[in-house]
């Protein structure tokens, strides 16, 4: 089992590619390939067929997948991309900014 670092609903930078530098929220990981979707990153279309009477078919606009390694945690109050490193807080174990301390 490979593990990714990011969790659903974490707020991410994108490193590289052509989204270099756009946030947003992690939607869906897929650790197994090690990738993960998120929302408005890495837009793609994709051809849809009607497949019950009345439903319309066409062009739909879905994010695609991008490696898990091209994208970082996104730290409000750095303003940038950061690792994470764990803290016990309470006797629970918690991912902070590796910079700033903040809780992510």
């Amino acid at each position: 089992m490979n593990k990714v670092h990011v969790k659903r609903d974490d707020t991410v930078i994108v490193l590289s590619g052509d989204d270099k530098g756009k946030k947003g929220k992690v939607v869906e990981v897929s650790p197994k390939e090690g990738k993960v979707i998120v929302n408005g990153v890495h837009v793609v279309s994709k051809h849809t067929k009607p497949r019950k009477q009345g439903e319309a078919g066409g062009i739909m606009k879905v994010e695609g997948a991008i490696y898990a390694d091209k994208v970082a945690l996104y730290c409000d109050k750095c303003g940038k991309g950061v690792r994470a490193k764990y803290n016990v807080v309470d006797g629970k174990k918690v991912r902070v900014c590796a910079k700033c301390g903040k809780e992510l």
